[in-house]
């Protein structure tokens, strides 16, 4: 199991997807807020004066020289939910990036944040 601690060594690093390919730089890990385990990272994605960042999930990454590749397609990662570079996730928009990878979405509580920056 990758610790958030060991993920956010690899800041800035390209990630790429399931076939190589380069889709940004590592920006910041999410953790599960009752567990602490990572759960998604933040992709900075676009043109140099147009960056945001989108979501993927942690599930079965792998790290290598330089990179950490997640098991998805560039695609998929790509039009993922997104934020600004400056801004914070909404409690309420968390759902929507979990149906996106077709994984479950299970809050603790009705309105309690399941994803917390790390």
């Amino acid at each position: 199991m990758i610790k958030p601690a060991d993920l956010r060594e690899w800041r800035d690093h390209d990630v790429v997807d399931e076939e190589g390919h380069k889709i940004g730089a590592l920006e910041a890990v999410y953790v599960d807020t009752g567990t602490d385990e990572p759960l998604m990272v933040t992709v900075q994605i676009g043109l140099p004066t147009r960056h945001r960042l989108t979501f993927a999930p942690v599930v079965d990454v792998i790290v290598g020289p330089g990179w950490v590749k997640v098991p998805y397609g560039k695609a998929l990662v790509k039009s993922a939910p997104s934020i600004g570079t400056d801004d914070v996730l909404p409690v309420e928009d968390e759902a929507a990036i979990f149906e996106h990878y077709g994984l479950p979405y299970k809050p603790s509580a009705e309105g309690v944040r399941l994803l917390a920056r790390r």
